[in-house]
């Protein structure tokens, strides 16, 4: 029997919505206080909400995700991770969209191997998706610069008679608030 059931969800940025994850978490019965949310890349697990959930793990508690690139995209540090939380913490991992990575079922050897094979074709698949997320954003940034798109903030043009202001303010003729208002 598990002690407490805690969750993770991530989101590659602020702009985007977690909200599927957390639909599926209170479906699943898990507490509001118990599920953990960062909103940064799955690149590696340099992340504050994660961390602070692996420090409140303990045995026989059992982690939630929906899927397992919302754990991470780098398929060695994905292995690494699954490895102490499973082994080290003895906490259990469940991942919604992939029943068979339920480390609380088939704890036998065929069970075990079973769930690694499974860990590891989704870790590459998410490490994979993560590379071609990247490549179509490098090919649409060289495509859109290609046909004139402008990236940045637009220029903002100083007024005609800004050096004039300026100098005048260096030699204390005008006050800043006097400049500004030019």
């Amino acid at each position: 029997m598990n002690n407490k059931i805690f969750s993770y969800t991530r989101v590659s940025s602020k702009e985007q919505n977690e909200e599927r994850q957390l639909v599926a978490f209170k479906e699943f019965g898990i507490d509001e206080r118990d599920i953990y949310i960062d909103k940064q890349s799955g690149k590696d697990f340099d992340r504050k909400q994660f961390h602070i959930l692996k420090n409140v793990l303990r045995e026989n508690d059992l982690l939630v995700i929906k899927s397992i690139d919302r754990l991470g995209r780098n398929y060695n540090m994905i292995m690494d991770e699954w490895k102490d939380i499973t082994k080290n913490i003895k906490a259990d991992i469940l991942a919604i969209d992939m029943p068979l990575l339920d480390t609380r079922n088939n704890k036998d050897l065929l069970g075990t191997f079973i769930s690694d094979l499974v860990l590891q074709v989704l870790s590459y698949v998410a490490e994979q998706e993560r590379t071609f997320i990247k490549q179509r954003q490098k090919e649409g940034i060289s495509n859109a610069l290609n046909n004139g798109v402008k990236f940045g903030r637009p220029k903002k043009e100083n007024p005609q008679n800004f050096d004039n202001v300026v100098s005048r303010w260096k030699n204390k003729e005008i006050t800043a608030w006097e400049a500004m208002t030019c």
